[in-house]
């Protein structure tokens, strides 16, 4: 198991939020933070520890993704017209791992990186194993035949924490899964409040 994988069950404690809405985060339990200085008295954020932290919650939910790529979908966002935090996450919404998460085709991001990885998925009939795959509005996304009995697939398909928002199209009988249109911010189905406006200020103080 990788450093990534073990640290999503400290994220929510962390952030001081269930940033996924999950029944079992540990945060419904400990509202401080973890390790022996959690308990400690919160002192105000800066401008600048806001930012950070607004950033750090946006980079953690799509499953914790480097530093680096994260960057690289701002700086992308940036250079598209319109608003750049708007831009930021249309960019996320059509990564394969947040598309099938959101589908209900698995029950955690982290678990749709790791499903993708190991070759469940096609887009368009073929095979895809990278889990930042941007999809494109009219890709068709689906379980492989083999993969669709999968327990893993089944406890998501039952969950009723969440449901697929409206601009992915679910055939839930095959398994499939269409990127209709890339949402506005506002369409996003966040557990939490989430502040990109935030986040391009901090990259671009």
């Amino acid at each position: 198991m990788t450093k990534r994988m073990e640290s999503k069950y400290k994220i929510d404690r962390r952030m001081g939020e269930n940033i996924w809405g999950r029944p079992k985060s540990p945060v419904n339990r400990r509202e401080y933070g973890p390790g022996q200085h959690g308990q400690r008295r919160k002192s105000k954020l800066s401008d600048y520890g806001v930012q950070l932290k607004a950033k750090q919650k946006l980079r953690f939910y799509y499953g914790n993704i480097s530093e680096k790529q994260f960057r690289s979908i701002y700086d992308e966002a940036i250079r598209m017209k319109g608003d750049s935090g708007a831009n930021m996450i249309g960019l996320l919404e059509r990564r394969l791992d947040a598309i099938i998460f959101r589908a209900k085709f698995v029950p955690t991001v982290f678990a749709a990186r790791q499903f993708i990885n190991h070759g469940h998925i096609t887009v368009n009939g073929k095979r895809v194993n990278i889990a930042s795959y941007r999809a494109k509005v009219g890709d068709v996304i689906e379980v492989k035949e083999k993969s669709k009995q999968m327990n893993l697939v089944l406890e998501a398909q039952a969950l009723s924490e969440r449901d697929v928002p409206d601009y992915i199209d679910v055939n839930t009988s095959k398994l499939t899964a269409t990127l209709a249109r890339v949402p506005a911010f506002a369409d996003v189905p966040y557990a939490v409040k989430m502040e990109p406006s935030l986040v391009v200020e901090y990259y671009s103080r």
